[in-house]
């Protein structure tokens, strides 16, 4: 058996990932409605706090019972820094938006098509979750602080599209602390979705221009350029006929 293979820990990634999906999905949809609908100090926002907690124990749980599964645990827990601020999350408030990246990570591994399908997909739900998490991250440390403004969860879905495009209109800015370093993600998650997008733009156009180099190899000439084989052709009819001129000029000047 290879060294490097982890085939405990592979078996339990497949057996969890559509689970930890939903439930990073869930953890969004809670968060979302206690940002949104509710504030500290009621008691609907404080059953959802109790919620947000029971999905980041079971998070806890899936870590450690990986760790445990591994064959070299220290190298799991080095190639896999975010599941560790995953779990360290709730206790540095700003960092508990990261337990989403379980489900980007997560739908990672679930979409194993083609190359082009597994790009556009991850591209696709990566920005959303992104975009949403950001925006509700920095609109919960924003709209309460003095001279803030983003003020409204309009405001901070305009500030993330700004700043994940890397326009930067200035318009709408983070005042806090948890709000910069919100921004300051998002900027290097920006960065890095515009080179993805970028090379993966590259790489289609070379399958097109190496699929039709191919084609073009194999393909009769009639069929690559009509007019360039009808050339061709006579060219080939002309030739034939100067030889046949050649044949007569030589019987006539042979000696009788």
């Amino acid at each position: 058996m290879d060294d490097d293979g982890e085939p405990r820990l592979e078996a339990w990634e497949r057996r969890t990932d559509y689970p930890l999906t939903g439930l990073a999905v869930l953890y969004l949809a809670v968060y979302a409605v206690q940002v949104l609908a509710t504030r500290p100090g009621q008691a609907v926002w404080w059953w959802l706090e109790v919620a947000l907690w029971g999905v980041w124990a079971l998070f806890v749980v899936d870590y450690v019972i990986r760790i445990v599964l591994a064959n070299r645990r220290l190298r799991f827990i080095v190639r896999h820094p975010l599941d560790l601020l995953i779990v360290a999350a709730p206790f540095f408030r700003f960092l508990r938006l990261l337990r989403l990246v379980a489900a980007i990570s997560t739908l990672g591994r679930v979409l194993r098509d083609d190359f082009r399908g597994r790009v556009g997909s991850y591209l696709i739900v990566s920005v959303s979750l992104l975009s949403i998490v950001a925006a509700l991250g920095v609109f919960e440390a924003e709209r309460d602080a003095p001279e803030a403004s983003i003020t409204t969860f309009g405001d901070a879905l305009w500030w993330v599209l700004t700043t994940i495009t890397t326009v930067g209109y200035g318009d709408l800015y983070p005042v806090t602390v948890e709000g910069r370093l919100v921004a300051g993600g998002l900027m290097l998650a920006g960065i890095a979705i515009l080179g993805t997008v970028t090379a993966a733009i590259a790489t289609w156009f070379l399958e097109q221009v190496g699929a039709r180099d191919a084609s073009e190899a194999v393909a009769p000439a009639v069929q690559r350029d009509p007019a360039e084989a009808r050339h061709g052709e006579l060219l080939a009819e002309i030739r034939a006929l100067r030889a046949r001129l050649d044949v007569l000029e030589d019987r006539e000047q042979a000696p009788r």
